[in-house]
């Protein structure tokens, strides 16, 4: 789990994302705030669509780490068994590091976007467009077959 900067009416706004240990695409999430609450809803967004994880990679940001205990905190209460191993190690989020190129690549070119819904839709397509491009969808389909299915 990282987080990377995207421009939106000359304020920088941050986007969450989350790969796997394959680079496959967890979740993303654009956020004005970079705090404890932005980074609990990022993780409990991720959580209820992919199932828990046994251990979580973020570098030494703070917001994520107080997001990330804040939702133990909670599976706890709830009586879940599994726990949760936090990993603070810069080096080790390479993997998605290097996966936040394919939205720069496309969003530094737009100089920043004019309002926050638009920068979540072209956001949002472009995670689409990189999800197809790793096979996450259909992997027996070529991409431009599984991009008409999705815009049919």
């Amino acid at each position: 789990m990282d987080e990377t900067y995207i421009r939106v009416k000359g304020q920088w706004v941050y986007l969450y994302r989350a790969v796997d240990k394959f680079g496959q695409t967890i979740g993303f999430m654009l956020s004005k705030n970079w705090d404890k609450a932005a980074a609990t809803k990022f993780f409990a967004r991720a959580l209820e669509a992919n199932g828990l994880p046994r251990k979580i990679v973020i570098d030494k940001s703070g917001a994520n780490t107080a997001g990330i205990n804040a939702i133990k905190r909670m599976l706890k209460r709830f009586g879940c068994p599994v726990s949760i191993a936090m990993v603070r190690i810069k080096y080790l989020n390479n993997i998605i590091e290097q996966d936040h190129r394919f939205i720069k690549r496309r969003t530094r070119l737009m100089l920043g976007f004019k309002s926050f819904a638009a920068a979540i839709s072209t956001i949002a397509g472009i995670e689409v467009v990189n999800m197809i491009r790793k096979g996450q969808f259909m992997p027996d389909l070529l991409p431009f077959q599984q991009f008409c299915q999705l815009a049919a």
